[in-house]
């Protein structure tokens, strides 16, 4: 049986990213064998138990892949020290496997969201060099102009962050607003909203219709159905997971 890293082991369980259990380890809350362990590059076999605080963490199954249409109201956390619903509450019914999202949508988001049991393959699809382009229907008050489009394109920088050129295209007015179709890679935190408002536009809906390959679709809000193997093996193909 091969021996792989606990930050490995730990990603490919669905647990969360190899950075985050490289954390874990150097907190002191993962153990191996009832022993604690301090290096994130301890190796481990899946005959080992392997526990994080206390708590049987079992080896990885398959990589799975959910879409989900998130609603606006719900966070994409496993807590909120507000108080706020998750996503992760709204699905604990499902009788899911332990998942992570794949990228966030802020509170006041909706539409598509991809949840994983795999860790490392939530860090492949978020990392801008795995190309994944996020669509989105976006509605900003204002009637936009065409040279605020072509700025969008050639990328801008906003109090001080450098953001990438966004595909944009208008779909329609509709009375004092304007729904919009973006297109981007990077996926940076708000940046759609930044990005509109920093050009005198406030979003008032913001709707994700796509993520790489993956589409919303008919998905109906607060819907969840998952994505068959075929379609992951086309994008993570085995070897990438050395």
């Amino acid at each position: 049986m091969t021996a792989q890293r606990i930050a490995k082991f730990l990603a490919h369980a669905g647990v969360c990213s190899r950075r985050a259990a490289e954390k874990l380890v150097l907190e002191g809350k993962v153990t191996v064998n009832g022993h604690s362990i301090e290096s994130p590059a301890f190796n481990v076999t899946e005959k080992d138990l392997i526990e994080i605080s206390g708590k049987k963490i079992k080896p990885k199954e398959r990589t799975r892949l959910w879409r989900y249409h998130k609603p606006v109201g719900l966070i994409c956390s496993r807590a909120d020290p507000q108080g706020r619903p998750t996503i992760f509450d709204a699905l604990e019914s499902k009788r899911l496997p332990y998942i992570v999202s794949i990228g966030r949508l802020d509170l006041n988001s909706e539409g598509l969201l991809l949840l994983t049991n795999d860790g490392d393959f939530s860090r492949f699809l978020e990392l801008p060099a795995s190309n994944q382009e996020r669509t989105y229907r976006v509605r900003v008050h204002g009637l936009v102009k065409e040279e605020d489009l072509r700025r969008l394109e050639k990328g801008m920088t906003v109090e001080g962050v450098r953001y990438q050129g966004v595909m944009t295209k208008i779909e329609r007015h509709q009375s004092s607003n304007t729904w919009l179709q973006m297109t981007l890679i990077e996926g940076k935190n708000r940046e759609i909203r930044r990005l509109m408002e920093h050009l005198g536009y406030k979003v008032n809906r913001l709707i994700r219709i796509g993520y790489g390959p993956f589409q919303l679709g008919s998905l109906e809000r607060g819907e969840i159905e998952e994505v068959p193997s075929k379609y992951i093996k086309d994008i993570y193909p085995a070897d990438q997971d050395s």
